[in-house]
C-alpha cells in the first residue's frame, strides 16, 4: 500500500459529491501523482471506475475495509 500524493476523505458523503470532490482534488495532483480517496458510499465503486474511464486516470488500488472504500487513482494527465 503506497502513500498517495494527496488524500481525499469523502466518508459520509453520497453521490455525486465524492466524484465532484475527487475531480477538484485531482487538479492539485501532479501528472504521474496519485490521489487516495476514502468513501463510505457503496455507489462510489462503480462511480470511480467510470471516473477513471472518463478522465483517463488509472485505478491503481481499490478495496474495502470495515465499510470504507479506498481508491488510489493515478493522474495520467
Amino acid at each position: 500500500m503506497a502513500a498517495a500524493d494527496k488524500t481525499l476523505d469523502v466518508k459520509g458523503l453520497n453521490c455525486p459529491l465524492p466524484i465532484l470532490k475527487a475531480k477538484k482534488a485531482m487538479k492539485e495532483v501532479p501528472a504521474g501523482g496519485t490521489l487516495e480517496v476514502l468513501a463510505t458510499d457503496p455507489g462510489a465503486v462503480p462511480d470511480f471506475e467510470a471516473f477513471c474511464k472518463a478522465t483517463g486516470a488509472t485505478m491503481l488500488e481499490q478495496g474495502e475495509t470495515d465499510g470504507v472504500f479506498r481508491f488510489v487513482i493515478k493522474n495520467t494527465g
